[in-house]
């Protein structure tokens, strides 16, 4: 017979033994206590946080015949019953892959039928927002009005995908990321009773890996017992996840404080041929970096380093303008994204880390955003992703979903990239109070809108792209779209507000969003807008420069 998994094993049987919910927990037991039991509950919150183990105690809670100040006694035939996982009375569904109508129609037909050993049947749906409309459709009257014997309990990771109308029919209860103090907590425990050896450096290494997943952690934990060393040390740690040595993450950083581009590549491209993980070395840079924000605004004792370590984040972050250290996290942050889908896992860290070495802070226009040496910002008309192919002579290369990068550029193509990208006469100061915008202006300016819209929110920046400002009076902007269907989504406060927000970022003052349908020949409009978008974005200074200089070639603009 297989082991049984360590995170199984040590699964909470009690509310007490829920560590970091205790406002759920707690909240449960007194409504247990005074008898107050809700037909139905939604669990939400990020995974391993134990929103499926505390369904099952409220399983038992429930239905215990021996029920303690809202506990259940877990020696009943009822618990040891629902322990064991003999129990027909409870029914856990994983919507993931029973999401249709047909599974919640054979639900329906059976919940009808009286329990067979205990007080009430709970259905426990895993994952809940995977349902198709149609099964929440259907689930519906059930949820609002079960029979007395039924209780639901709903669970999910993304809460704001389930409808309102399913919401409201349950009570909520929101389970939170677990802390670092809570997940070594339970490490310990477990550690202790299982007769496992471990450095606490290593404890320590599990538990921020697991990023507030109590299950991440015992799993983790679990492998490396099977490891077969005598005691898990912080090596063994590393070689499992693939990580990086912290001296080598902090040679990186330092290499990026002095600039010095062949040390900086060496580690990368040493750590990821060790076998070094690319997403985990990102992720870990990452850490490194937010944990020099803290130091930087005086909250180191937010860090579970050690002292040693601390010391150096500190001479670090003292060594560094906010300004560069902020630009960094960024930079680093967006490479993140490229490394999951890159063919070359080091690409995007080797081009994050060269822009951040080669970026000047006093090129930066006051109060705006930066403006890198050899990134080439979305051209103002729209935004583009313009993928070029490798020239073989100069490794110039064009890609991202709204950039042309040239990597490494050499001192002549990034002084033409730095002139190429710098603001406009028509936007001299980003930030800055602008004495009343007219038309023309935003019109000349429309990419900048889109480009401030995207770091807010991507489905807003897609719906201004279905429109064009069509006239600005005083502290009113009227937007034309050429369908209905995006204008009634931007009519939504929570989206029109990011646009005005992202207006008052870029002209300094205060304005109001109106939406209206384009009039005339909508669909011509649009047609000759998207041309006409094309053909600027084309005419990129930028996207010239690497098609004329290093023969770069555009193969595809969205």
């Amino acid at each position: 017979m297989a082991a049984q998994a360590l995170y199984r094993r040590w699964r909470s049987q009690t509310f007490a033994e829920i560590i970091g919910q205790e406002h759920v927990t707690q909240t449960l037991r007194n409504a247990l206590r005074a008898g107050r039991i809700a037909h139905a509950y939604l669990f939400s919150g990020p995974r391993g946080t134990g929103k499926t183990t505390t369904a099952r105690v409220l399983a038992k809670a429930v239905n215990c015949l021996n029920p303690q100040d809202g506990e259940p006694c877990n020696r009943c035939a009822i618990c040891q019953s629902l322990n064991e996982g003999r129990s027909l009375d409870l029914i856990e569904m994983d919507a993931a892959s029973n999401r249709g109508i047909d599974e919640i129609r054979n639900l329906r037909e059976k919940i009808a039928f009286a329990p067979t050993e205990c007080r009430y049947k709970v259905y426990v749906i895993d994952e809940v927002h995977m349902l198709t409309n149609e099964a929440f459709n259907a689930l519906l009257k059930t949820l609002e009005e079960p029979p007395p014997h039924a209780i639901f309990i709903l669970a999910t990771t993304e809460p704001h995908r389930v409808p309102l109308t399913v919401l409201s029919r349950c009570q909520r209860f929101d389970f939170r990321r677990v802390s670092l103090s809570h997940l070594k907590q339970k490490l310990e425990r477990i550690c202790a009773q299982e007769g496992i050896r471990i450095q606490p450096t290593a404890l320590d290494a599990i538990a921020r890996y697991a990023s507030g997943s109590f299950r991440d952690a015992e799993s983790l934990l679990d492998q490396l017992a099977s490891y077969g060393a005598e005691e898990i040390t912080l090596e063994d740690v590393r070689r499992v996840l693939g990580t990086a040595p912290e001296e080598v993450i902090a040679g990186i950083i330092r290499a990026l404080m002095t600039r010095d581009v062949s040390t900086g590549l060496r580690l990368i491209n040493e750590a990821l041929d060790s076998g070094v993980e690319p997403r985990q070395f990102t992720r870990e840079v990452l850490e490194y970096l937010r944990g020099l924000l803290l130091v930087k605004n005086g909250s180191a004792s937010l860090l579970s380093v050690t002292d040693e370590m601390r010391q150096e984040m500190t001479a670090l972050a003292e060594a560094i303008p906010l300004g560069r250290l902020l630009h960094i996290a960024r930079l680093f942050n967006q490479a993140a994204n490229y490394v999951k889908t890159g063919i070359y896992g080091q690409l995007p860290l080797e081009l994050a880390f060269v822009e951040a070495v080669l970026w000047d802070e006093g090129a930066m226009p006051s109060g705006g955003k930066e403006q890198p040496v050899g990134v080439a910002q979305p051209a103002r008309s729209g935004t583009a992703k313009a993928v070029a192919k490798e020239s073989k002579e100069t490794g110039a290369l064009v890609e991202g979903a709204t950039s042309v990068v040239v990597s490494p550029p050499p001192a002549a193509a990034a002084k033409a990239v730095e002139e190429a990208t710098k603001p406009s006469a028509a936007f001299p100061n980003e930030g800055a109070a602008i004495p009343g915008i007219t038309l023309a202006w935003l019109q000349e300016n429309w990419g900048r809108l889109l480009q401030a819209t995207r770091l807010r929110n991507r489905v807003v920046e897609a719906l201004l792209k279905s429109c064009e400002p069509i006239l600005v009076e005083d502290d009113l902007v009227t937007l034309g779209f050429y369908h209905s269907f995006h204008k009634e989504r931007m009519v939504d406060e929570k989206h029109r507000t990011v646009v005005e927000e992202a207006l008052a970022e870029l002209t300094g003052r205060s304005y109001r969003v109106k939406c209206v349908l384009f009039e005339g020949d909508r669909k011509g409009r649009e047609k000759q807008n998207e041309v006409d978008r094309r053909e600027k974005l084309l005419n990129n200074p930028v996207v010239s420069e690497a098609i004329k200089r290093y023969g770069a070639k555009v193969v595809d603009i969205q």
